[in-house]
């Protein structure tokens, strides 16, 4: 158990890196940005699928190969539209603690299937979730009044397209996320490790279409001209996120799911927001504000109460493998 939880803690510092990115990125569109990332993902996963190819692909349908690209478009391409687009106006600490919601979303989304815990009890955890939601979003339009966002913009309308686009982030991966685990479980021929390297290719494949359709725009209309050494480093930080974030951070995910108990899995997805956090007050060279500190701690509390109460809900024993296959970036 001890290991699981520092794999899991390992895997939410890897994942807490993609809310940097479009800080370290920020003259970069947030479609070049998710064009650019997954393409190094497919890159590295078809690299991955070299050797599993001749078990693979006898298996792989056309309905399998549709579903991937579709899980792909709203789990990958169109979910880090969002959170890139979310960062650029309103900042690291909202997005990630918008979308740090994940866990009790996904829960009650995906519960339907086997019945879900009655509203009266989450009540409260739920209650101190949208308390830490609503201290995040007065940050945003008071506590933080003056403070530019990472595109230099400081208007009330830019945020407020900021924090529905974090929203629309996190209703993106919640959707994803059930579809996943769903489908795998009525299509239980592909392993973990097979159906992650399947949709890095998919997501590569739309990361390349979306690359040529920016590229196909009359020059400047979705991302102005820039020196080569940025490409440079657009490029380089996007291989790392490709390998670290999404490669390795999922096989850590992995490892941590297979020694943990259910009920400490689940709860583990706070440390994605714990890092994100802190790679973005370090980045701005700050401390949190009250407000912050406030949603932080009702956020954390509020998620790992409603996960608890789920897990102690469950009827019916789970694989703890299977977690694996719901929270995977």
């Amino acid at each position: 158990m001890q290991r699981g939880v520092i794999y899991g803690i390992l895997a939410g510092a890897l994942w807490g890196t993609v809310f940097l990115a479009p800080r370290l990125l920020a003259d970069f569109s947030p479609w070049l940005l998710s064009a650019g990332r997954y393409m190094m993902y497919g890159a590295v996963s078809l690299l991955a699928f070299v050797p599993i190819a001749r078990t693979v692909w006898p298996k792989l349908t056309m309905r399998d190969a549709l579903t991937l690209l579709r899980l792909a478009l709203t789990g990958n391409l169109a979910y880090y539209v969002f959170l890139a687009e979310a960062v650029h106006r309103v900042g690291i600490a909202p997005t990630s603690l918008i979308i740090g919601v994940l866990p009790v979303t996904v829960t009650l989304v995906g519960r339907r299937d086997h019945g879900a815990v009655p509203l009266a009890r989450l009540a409260l955890p739920l209650g101190l979730v949208l308390a830490g939601i609503a201290c995040i979003n007065a940050d945003v339009f008071f506590g933080a009044a003056g403070a530019p966002s990472a595109s230099g913009t400081t208007s009330t309308g830019s945020q407020i397209v900021g924090v529905l686009c974090a929203v629309g982030a996190l209703v993106s991966w919640t959707g994803f996320a059930v579809e996943n685990a769903r489908y795998l479980q009525r299509n239980p021929q592909f392993t973990g490790h097979e159906w992650s390297t399947l949709w890095g290719i998919a997501t590569g494949l739309l990361g390349l279409v979306l690359a040529l359709i920016v590229a196909a725009l009359p020059a400047g209309m979705v991302q102005p001209a820039l020196p080569d050494a940025r490409w440079h480093q657009f490029w380089t930080l996007n291989l790392v996120l490709a390998v670290g974030a999404s490669w390795l951070g999922n096989g850590l995910w992995n490892a941590a799911a297979k020694r943990l108990p259910l009920t400490l899995s689940g709860q583990m997805i706070v440390f994605e927001t714990l890092f994100a956090l802190i790679y973005g007050f370090a980045y701005d060279a700050r401390w949190p504000r009250g407000l912050e500190v406030a949603a932080i701690a009702l956020l954390v509390v509020g998620v790992s109460w409603s996960v608890r109460l789920h897990a102690a809900e469950d009827p019916m024993p789970h694989r703890i493998e299977d977690e694996a296959e719901i929270s995977t970036h």
